[in-house]
């Protein structure tokens, strides 16, 4: 018996069907090891040396991996066939070696494309060696994405509060999504106007032509520039004769394009169905893992991370034949087409993504899929069939037309297009991200050449020039692929990240670099430029693939980038926080000195009149304030031209929004430097509230405010103790409260309507669940700082049992007494968990005993004030929430 090692469990049952009892599968469920998040694990100066760990869950996989392969005959290592799934098998093997289990046994490496019987009994009977330039490539990639993450990031840190992280591919990733702000923030919009004419025949059939001459003069599109050149245009035509000078058809081909890769299935995905890129993902990996038909299970779809664009021998000839078979001989070529990749750094030898059957249509697979998977099998379907057909023949007309009036002239054309042929297009038709008014789609009607036009009417119509779009998923994918950055494996990783560091948001479909994001690109064009340089950037990734290539040793490309780049960085450690921020200040203008509608000086303090404002960084980030501080007060958000709603246009830090009924205090909307607030009365006793997530200081109006302020409210007595249920908001977002026990809310609408039978349920559903914490289940995380540095998961502050603490994987680290775990920063955190580790530490109990436990145990953070108390620092609260 044989032990076959894939990396997915949901291809385990199937394989082991199509291999028989000979066989035993199992599954590593992806990585088995990693290099600790931890500062050592590569030690340039042991030669790169690294440092593997492996976590519980792949150490009890790896166990009964070593079991089965100990009273086994042989080892296949059938892990999936990009580079990845080399380094897996890789690790798999010396995980294996050091267990002492392989002894003489034999040990395969194959490689299927596509989960089907046919394919696994293939890839089996040709197996292959582990390729060591693969694996080699892998460590080099993974050793510089470690380096660059744990020696940046504190520099960061430091030097940028609030930023989280900086990395080799996300940082250029995230400059190019920075760059087109910058672009559109420095766009000057320009008028032009555009002339056209609707145009009879004398067969009474009409069309439009455009102005393209004027007084013998070819017009570029700017250049009716006033509104009284248009009209002056307009009325010589209204006033003219017209006649076809020629008509002249063309006759063109339009080919297919290539089968899908990762980045164009992504793409396609995006434009047609509106999927994300890592739902795209989700639903191919399924396909491609199979489901039940016919009572066997098979895949549907070959593997779907490839950067190659050609089709198997095999497969090229099934498509022809369901070519034949769906859609007619006629659109069969004479010959299969061949495809070569434009992209930078592609794996020829993978295959596009296609189906694995071209007989399994669209039409019957549909029973058998969720919709979700029934719409992107289909697309993979028709683009795959569509490569292999006829191409479109289209037959394009140009009309050139003459105005004349007395002796003033004009030329007018009108296009348009016929298809004779549609070819591919019966299968699949390309669709532009970006919809555009395509001429060249339109139909003209007979037009015949030197016969006159009747005017139906002129027109003169005002456009302004748009600013070049902010990228979308989809441009986004194609960017990076087009740099030659990252790999089809990490384009959907690479932007989670950036919106997980709260670098990039995704609003309507389109990446919206936040503040912060814009602050750590210019933090690093400013003293890092070389390192996020696209050219630099895809000649270490061409480097990276001269290692798989075994044309680079791969310790050769880490000395050469760790000299200079550790270089650089200690260079950066002796700059002084002034230097960074004033070039910052200059880097960032449009952003940290936003136009002002009054047209005064945005440099200039609004409040006090005379103190220059500048970037500013706290604990929690960056922020503009004034140069009088602390005469001075005013603070706000980075939020750049338009202010995103953040700040809602409150510049000048205050907007009176009316008095208290109550109390005949007055109520303002104010901008602090942790974000809007509103505040009741004056002074030190004032009552502050931070808005509650969502809400923009523009929806805010008096009634709001006044609810807001109001809080904590009664939501009635508790019907077992007679104690009070109250509803408010606090630093860890909307809650209830009774009797020392507090529960979440799901929103701020909650707290205002909430009725006394909910929260009770609400309660005692929290006390079902129980505290959690180091002993139980996993206490809710009450900040989240993000992703470690070093990868491996999140870092999270927690608060369990014995008091709040740190938490990353099994890593559990008590925060110092009085330590205010809304306070806590990354560089705490991995401090923190670092001397955890050295202790030997993991998810041991903590030291402290129960008997000791801080106010922090015995009553939460967000306990001690409600909304209406926690109100001395409301916008703070906000704040340190997001950060």
């Amino acid at each position: 018996m044989d032990v076959v090692v894939v990396e997915s469990p949901n291809k385990v049952k199937s394989i082991n069907k199509y291999l028989g009892k000979n066989y035993k599968v199992l599954a590593s469920f992806g990585h088995v090891r990693d290099l600790p998040p931890k500062d050592g694990s590569v030690k340039p100066d042991d030669d790169f040396a690294m440092s593997w760990a492996v976590d519980t869950a792949s150490a009890k996989r790896l166990n009964d991996i070593a079991k089965a392969v100990k009273d086994a005959d042989g080892l296949i290592l059938a892990t999936d066939p990009d580079r990845e799934g080399e380094a897996i098998a890789w690790h798999v093997l010396e995980v294996l070696k050091q267990k002492r289990v392989l002894k003489d046994k034999t040990i395969k490496r194959v490689a299927f494309n596509s989960i089907t019987k046919q394919a696994v009994l293939e890839a089996i009977e040709n197996p292959r060696e582990i390729d060591p330039p693969l694996v080699d490539a892998y460590l080099a990639r993974r050793a510089l994405d470690y380096l660059v993450g744990f020696t940046l990031s504190p520099v960061l840190w430091r030097k940028l509060p609030g930023a989280r992280s900086a990395g080799r591919v996300q940082s250029v990733a995230l400059r190019f999504v920075c760059d087109r702000e910058a672009e559109i923030e420095r766009f000057v919009r320009e008028e032009y106007w555009q002339i056209a004419a609707i145009l009879g025949t004398p067969r009474s059939d009409t069309f439009e032509a455009r102005l393209t001459v004027y007084d013998g003069k070819k017009l570029q599109k700017l250049d009716i520039s006033s509104q009284a050149m248009a009209d002056d245009i307009k009325a010589m035509l209204d006033g003219a004769s017209f006649k076809t000078l020629s008509v002249e058809a063309k006759p063109t081909r339009r080919n297919p394009g290539a089968p899908f890769t990762t980045s164009t299935l992504q793409q396609a995905a995006s434009s047609r169905l509106s999927f994300s890129a890592s739902r795209t993902m989700q639903v191919a990996q399924r396909l491609y893992e199979g489901m039940e038909i016919g009572g066997e299970t098979a895949g549907l779809i070959t593997y779907m991370r490839t950067d190659g664009v050609q089709m198997a021998p095999e497969a090229i000839e099934a498509a022809r034949e369901a070519i034949v078979k769906e859609f007619g001989a006629r659109y069969l070529p004479e010959k299969p087409r061949q495809y070569t990749t434009k992209a930078k750094n592609a794996q020829e030898a993978h295959e596009a993504i296609r189906p694995t059957d071209f007989n399994r249509t669209p039409a019957e697979m549909r029973k058998f899929l969720d919709p979700d998977q029934a719409r992107l099998y289909e697309l993979i379907w028709k683009r795959a069939i569509a490569s292999q057909m006829q191409p479109a023949e289209i037959e394009r007309t140009t009309v050139e037309i003459e105005a004349r009036n007395g002796a003033r002239t004009a030329g007018l054309r009108a296009v348009g297009s016929v298809t004779r042929f549609d070819g591919f297009i019966a299968a699949y038709t390309e669709q532009k991200e970006e919809d555009a008014d395509d001429e060249e789609n339109r139909r003209l009607p007979e037009i015949r050449a030197d016969e006159v036009l009747k005017r139906e009417q002129v027109t003169a119509s005002h456009h302004t020039t748009e600013p070049p779009p902010r990228y979308s998923e989809a441009s986004f994918i194609k960017k990076m692929e087009e740099l030659g950055i990252g790999r089809p494996s990490t384009y959907v990783a690479t932007l989670k990240t950036l919106e997980d560091r709260e670098y990039v948001k995704i609003d309507n479909r389109k990446l919206v670099p936040e503040p912060k994001g814009r602050l750590v690109t210019a933090f690093m064009e400013s003293f890092f430029e070389h390192y996020v340089e696209y050219d630099f950037t895809a000649s270490l990734e061409e480097k990276l693939d001269e290692v798989s290539d075994g044309k680079l040793a791969w310790r050769d490309v880490l000395r050469d980038f760790w000299k200079d780049f550790s270089g650089a960085v200690d260079e950066i450690k002796e700059l002084r926080v002034t230097d960074v921020l004033d070039a910052l200040n200059e880097e960032l203008a449009p952003l940290v000195f936003p136009e002002r509608e009054d047209g005064s000086n945005p440099r200039i303090c609004p409040k006090c009149g005379t103190g220059n404002l500048s970037l500013k960084l706290g604990k929690y980030g960056a922020f503009v304030g004034c140069s009088n501080y602390p005469e001075c007060g005013f603070t706000r958000q980075l939020d750049g031209p338009g202010g995103n709603g953040e700040n809602g246009g409150l510049e000048d830090g205050t907007k009176v929004l009316g008095t208290d009924p109550y109390t005949n205090e007055e109520i303002t909307l104010r901008s602090g430097r942790f974000g809007p607030y509103l505040q009741r009365g004056d002074g030190k006793e004032a009552k502050r509230s931070s808005l509650p997530k969502g809400w923009t200081p523009a929806s805010i109006d008096h009634e709001k405010a006044l609810a807001l302020l109001a809080l904590p409210r009664d939501v009635g007595q508790h019907p077992e103790s007679g104690k009070m249920i109250s509803a408010g908001l606090g630093r860890y977002g909307p809650f209830i409260l009774h009797d020392g026990t507090y529960a979440n809310l799901e929103g701020i609408e909650d707290v205002f309507s909430i009725g006394l039978n909910r929260a009770v349920t609400v309660l005692a559903e929290k006390q079902a669940k129980g505290k959690g914490g180091r002993g139980g289940a996993a206490a809710a995380a009450l900040k989240e700082l993000g992703e470690h540095p070093g990868g491996g998961g999140n870092v999270t502050v927690r608060d369990g049992k014995y008091g709040p603490y740190v938490n990353f994987g099994k890593v559990n680290a008590t925060l110092p007494k009085g330590k205010d775990p809304a306070t806590v920063t990354m560089e705490d955190a991995l401090a923190l968990i670092a001397e955890k580790e050295a202790k030997g530490g993991g998810a041991k109990k903590p030291a402290r005993a129960a008997a000791k436990k801080p106010a922090a145990a015995k009553k939460p953070a967000a306990a001690k004030k409600t909304a209406g108390a926690a109100a001395k620092k409301p916008a703070a609260s906000k704040a340190k929430k997001k950060d």
